[in-house]
């Protein structure tokens, strides 16, 4: 009887502790999702049109 309860107890242990590894996993997949999102906002909020010297300059006369 006290095996039992022993094999018990340790399973519990081990499914509490895949559940936090899992609740951590998805912690750390959804931080860096929003890095990444907001990595990409970033640039593509500093990309712009680029200006050429043809445009910036006045024509020689």
């Amino acid at each position: 009887m006290y095996t039992l309860e022993l094999h018990k107890m340790n399973a519990i242990e081990l499914r509490r502790r895949a559940e936090q590894e899992r609740l951590v996993g998805e912690a750390r997949r959804a931080r860096r999702a929003t890095r990444r999102a907001a990595r990409e906002s970033v640039h593509k909020e500093a990309e712009g049109p680029v200006s050429t010297d043809r445009n910036r300059f006045a024509h020689a006369a």
